[in-house]
């Protein structure tokens, strides 16, 4: 089927073939004039006008069947011979309309040329003739290319969106699970909280399920998401965790931001930046710049051992990913731990008007 765009570029290519040629068959009108009376002399542009119209033909003649029915599908050879017996038909069919069915009313010169002039003016021909065809193979071979290379991104942009989904759909019970061990906990010790913290869920989920199925959204909604999620991921630490948050946001900030490309980060602070029996902190801080968004997080480093199940651990290669297709030259993230002390950082700054070189570092 035929994209808009496929429509716009098809009239505008029609458009340069009327130009080009509506310019060309205006050239003979440069030798017609007649100097005595600067009266239009149309048979004359008629004569003159039958080589260029020979070219016209088998500009198109190629344009549409021998080169996408025989160069095209390797048969090199039979598209030589063709056109070589075509050139060959066309001058002399110029001879015979410049000679016979419109001659020239000035009579040839009295000194001829040695060479006879017809074979030079065959020669000619065929040269304008095989330059004409070489046009239409170029013309065409660049419209091929073109052709293939728009269907090579729009595959490789169904692949990128399909890739997406994908992701999206394995972090939505990525997110659930994480969740879930939350509820799990404070079940055991407080029942009727509980059933609050299933309502906040909800709203949540409904984040996760529904909102967020557009490609983008508004980085308020993103940060409000957020906010809501470290409340409830707040009901299972101890007084040995500290935990401060900073959001330098702006409240109705209408900046579009995909959906839950920070929140494996913050899973990741609280699964490996808390510690049942040591003192333990998580640092969040978000802020935005006119042309970036920055998250900051610095937690304690307490890594699970391998019998722990509150998460799948693919979080974090979700984020290398979702960044990789949707952020590909504007984005930086660097993470990893400080040398000499248990502290695990992650920097990921996001630019939303202009590329700037990109990459993860750990």
């Amino acid at each position: 089927m035929m994209t808009e765009n496929d429509r716009k570029s098809r009239s505008f290519m029609i458009l340069i073939h009327l130009i080009c040629w509506v310019l060309i068959m205006s050239f003979p009108f440069l030798f017609i004039f007649d100097q005595d009376d600067s009266s239009m002399d149309w048979q004359e542009y008629f004569r003159r006008s039958g080589p260029v119209i020979s070219y016209c033909i088998l500009f198109y003649l190629n344009y549409f069947m021998l080169i996408p029915k025989l160069l095209f599908r390797e048969r090199q050879k039979r598209f030589l011979a063709v056109n070589a017996l075509a050139v060959i038909v066309f001058c002399l069919g110029i001879q015979v309309w410049l000679r016979y069915i419109v001659p020239a009313h000035v009579p040839p010169p009295e000194h001829m040329p040695k060479v006879n002039p017809s074979i030079i003016f065959f020669l000619r021909d065929a040269f304008i003739m095989i330059l004409t065809i070489g046009l239409a193979a170029a013309i065409r071979l660049n419209s091929k290319l073109a052709n293939a290379e728009n269907a090579r991104r729009d595959a490789e942009k169904s692949r990128t969106e399909a890739e997406l989904k994908n992701l999206r759909n394995q972090l939505n019970p990525h997110f659930l699970l994480n969740t879930l061990n939350n509820i799990y906990a404070l079940i055991a010790f407080d029942a009727d909280k509980a059933q609050g913290v299933v309502q906040e869920l909800s709203r949540l989920l409904r984040y996760v399920l529904y909102d967020n199925q557009n490609g983008t959204v508004p980085l308020a909604r993103e940060m409000d998401f957020i906010r809501d999620y470290i409340s409830l991921m707040k009901i299972r630490l101890s007084p040995k965790v500290r935990l401060t948050t900073s959001f330098d946001i702006r409240e109705d900030s209408r900046r579009q931001i995909a959906p839950l490309i920070f929140i494996s980060l913050i899973e990741n602070a609280f699964k490996h930046g808390v510690s049942s029996s040591e003192e333990s902190f998580i640092d969040i801080s978000f802020s935005e710049q006119p042309d970036s968004i920055t998250c900051t997080i610095t937690n304690s480093c307490h890594p699970k051992n391998r019998s722990d199940k509150s998460g799948s651990g693919i979080g974090l290669e979700q984020v290398r990913r979702r960044l990789e297709l949707i952020y590909p030259g504007k984005y930086e993230w660097k993470y990893g731990t400080d040398n000499g002390t248990k502290t695990y950082f992650s920097n990921l700054t996001i630019w939303t008007a202009r590329n700037k070189p990109y990459g993860s570092t750990a």
